[in-house]
């Protein structure tokens, strides 16, 4: 098979391997489509993997090709999504279900091989079949569009908050993209969208955010805009991963606010002491938000996100903005590092530049 593997920093090759072969409750899946996440790009270009050579990619659907001696014959010819956690199963995080809060955990396509290739082995545990009216580029979103379900849970106690709440989301990739869709979704109205870039606005309108909810932070004062907008600010997600960011968040709740953390930090976090004043004075609370749940069950994230992409509640492809063959990941991944294009998500597929 083709895969693309990373042998050091800044040192990817597209290369000829040896298929994988399902072990134990192992299935074998032929990729379908494969989302680039933000995290592969430092993961590719400053830092390096867990252990190299690996072959990357973590957002993925595809077709089970081939099972392990162990796994059930049910498998076979099934369309899928993935779970990328592979938790251990014994530590306290797992013995209460939470998963994705795993202390020993693997990792497909950042410590075990992922699925930037055409195949991928892939414990059963962590399968999910898909409806038939589920593609498999949505499919392959079903990763990014879990956690953002699971920040919003957070955020609003689970949906228990009025519908007619003020919430600011602050970072319009993919993520907060998605935090949008499923506040939209979930009934929530008063939602002001705080991103960089003007094509992030054009992105996030099928989700139901008009212009002038949205504030480009890179021509604009984002924390005098959101002062203007609303007296009353009760939750901000901050999907950026910056100090500025998250102190934009906290001077602009009101009191008795939250400020849910979902990005991965850039760099060491700190607090000025008059931000953190704030913290204090307002009796605000600071909450971080961390991967999703998925535990078989339908009240999981997982299953949450599946039963609306089956019911057509939502349209997850509105973020795509390049479509890509496998042959061609690379130069989705230098865009993404360079910011040389307007991006959303980069999708890799069999049949690209076409959706599935």
């Amino acid at each position: 098979m083709k895969a693309w593997v990373l042998h050091g920093v800044n040192e990817i090759r597209f290369e000829e391997m040896d298929n994988p072969v399902p072990r134990g409750d192992e299935v074998l899946v032929k990729v379908k489509a494969a989302g680039i996440c933000g995290s592969d790009i430092p993961r590719i270009y400053e830092t390096g993997a867990h252990r190299m050579p690996l072959i990357l990619g973590h957002e993925f659907s595809g077709e089970v090709m081939d099972i392990g001696k162990d796994a059930s014959e049910k498998w076979n010819g099934k369309r899928v999504g993935v779970f990328p956690l592979i938790p251990c199963k014994k530590c306290p995080m797992c013995r209460q279900k939470k998963y994705e809060m795993c202390r020993d955990y693997d990792y497909l396509g950042s410590r075990r091989d992922g699925a930037f290739a055409e195949y991928i082995a892939v414990p059963e545990w962590n399968l999910l079949e898909l409806p038939e009216n589920v593609s498999f580029e949505q499919a392959a979103m079903l990763e990014p569009m879990a956690v953002a379900v699971h920040a919003v849970r957070n955020g609003t106690d689970n949906f228990s908050m009025p519908k007619d709440t003020t919430i600011a989301v602050c970072g319009l990739g993919t993520i907060g993209s998605f935090v949008i869709m499923f506040l939209r979704e979930a009934g929530y109205r008063n939602i002001l969208a705080v991103g960089n870039h003007d094509h992030q606005r054009d992105r996030i309108k099928p989700f139901g955010v008009d212009e002038e909810y949205f504030c480009n932070a890179e021509t604009a004062d984002a924390e005098g805009w959101l002062n203007k907008k609303t007296d009353n600010l009760k939750v901000y997600f901050e999907c950026v991963g910056k100090n500025e960011t998250v102190s934009l968040g906290i001077k602009a709740v009101g009191a008795s606010g939250k400020i849910i953390t979902v990005g991965n930090p850039f760099s060491d976090m700190s607090f000025d002491r008059d931000v953190y004043w704030k913290i204090l004075r307002n009796e605000l609370t600071v909450m971080g938000t961390w991967n999703s749940s998925f535990r078989h069950e339908e009240e999981d994230d997982w299953h949450y996100v599946m039963e609306r992409l089956a019911a057509k509640r939502i349209r997850p492809e509105a973020v795509i903005s390049h479509r890509l063959g496998l042959e061609d990941l690379e130069n989705g991944l230098r865009m993404m590092r360079d910011k040389s294009d307007g991006y959303g998500k980069v999708m890799v597929c069999r049949s690209c530049p076409y959706p599935i």
